[in-house]
């Protein structure tokens, strides 16, 4: 398409109306804002009603002498335990209890669910295997 064809549809179509509409758009005294929500009501006779229910409140910790900065900084050395996995967790929490049970003869295999095993999913929101497995 050439220079004078485009030239010819922007000024027979006018201005792109598919463009976002935005304060560069509109006049000097046009503020679009960023969806911030009125602290209040507008009344009918144009006037502004402030509400002060509707006026945000924010509660900020006091933090005088606290050591801790709020910013980590990305040069900062990268953290030295591994992602924790299910297999992880299990020799963690679970084996240490099996192996002392085990050592101590109080070991059952009916008496799973102490170490938190679950013998069904019943009763659960989301269901494991095979149920909603992905096929």
């Amino acid at each position: 398409m050439g220079v004078l064809s485009t030239l010819t549809r922007g000024l027979i179509r006018g201005a792109d109306r598919m463009s976002e509409f935005t304060s560069k758009r509109g006049s000097r005294t046009h503020n679009k804002g960023r969806g911030a929500r009125p602290a209040g009501l507008r009344l009918s006779s144009g006037k502004f009603l402030s509400v002060g229910a509707m006026i945000p409140e924010f509660v900020v910790p006091h933090l005088e002498g606290f050591k801790l900065r709020p910013y980590v900084s990305y040069r900062s050395p990268r953290g030295t335990e591994p992602p924790v996995t299910a297999q992880s967790l299990f020799d963690e929490v679970v084996a240490p209890q099996i192996q002392r049970d085990f050592e101590e003869g109080t070991f059952s295999k009916e008496q799973l669910e102490k170490y938190g095993f679950e013998a069904t999913q019943e009763g659960k929101l989301f269901k494991l295997y095979p149920k909603n497995f992905v096929r």
